[in-house]
């Protein structure tokens, strides 16, 4: 039996990707896309046994693709693809007219704004997310309960060393490249 897509989740139809063509290509299936994901430093998500090295560069698979093909409405449901691609999305150094262009190449426009919108609501200081939605176009919500509730893409404290207060933070993939020096 075929799981389910995120597409028919959100009541349209899986479009025909050539960016997830690219992935197949690599070798990446939606596995191979989650645990690419964590290579790359999602590690806030996963728990389990260690990752080997990645096999795959992001000269080979950008950083923008990968938050694509997470978020990609052919993929099968599975919120924790969508979480993982949300991380990617907010990475540092990705460049917000490139994920413009894959959203509207893949027809991820109304998820890629919505995670946009959270960004821009939990981090309304970081520009990226202010330039990205000036490159996405207008689109309705994805339909209601489908993709997680914009809270899953920020780590929240409740008790810091000054007491009780709620500190809020993007997840992103932390980079596992030392700063130079």
């Amino acid at each position: 039996m075929e799981t389910e897509t995120l597409a028919a989740k959100l009541g349209t139809s899986a479009h025909l990707s050539p960016l997830l063509r690219k992935a197949r290509r690599l070798g990446l299936d939606p596995a191979g896309l989650e645990r690419l994901a964590y290579q790359r430093g999602c590690d806030y998500y996963h728990q389990a046994e260690s990752i080997p090295p990645p096999s795959i560069f992001p000269g080979q698979f950008s950083n923008e693709e990968l938050a694509i093909a997470l978020l990609h409405a052919a993929l099968p449901y599975h919120p924790q693809n969508l979480r993982l691609g949300a991380a990617m999305l907010g990475a540092d150094g990705n460049d917000p007219l490139e994920i413009a262009y894959l959203a509207q190449l893949e027809r991820c426009g109304p998820v890629v704004r919505y995670v946009a919108e959270a960004g821009r609501r939990y981090e309304p200081e970081n520009r990226f997310w202010v330039t990205l939605l000036s490159l996405l176009p207008l689109t309705p919500p994805p339909k209601s309960g489908v993709v997680p509730h914009p809270t899953r893409f920020v780590a929240m404290t409740g008790l810091t060393r000054r007491g009780a207060e709620t500190v809020i933070q993007w997840i992103r993939p932390v980079s596992s490249t030392p700063a130079h020096g």
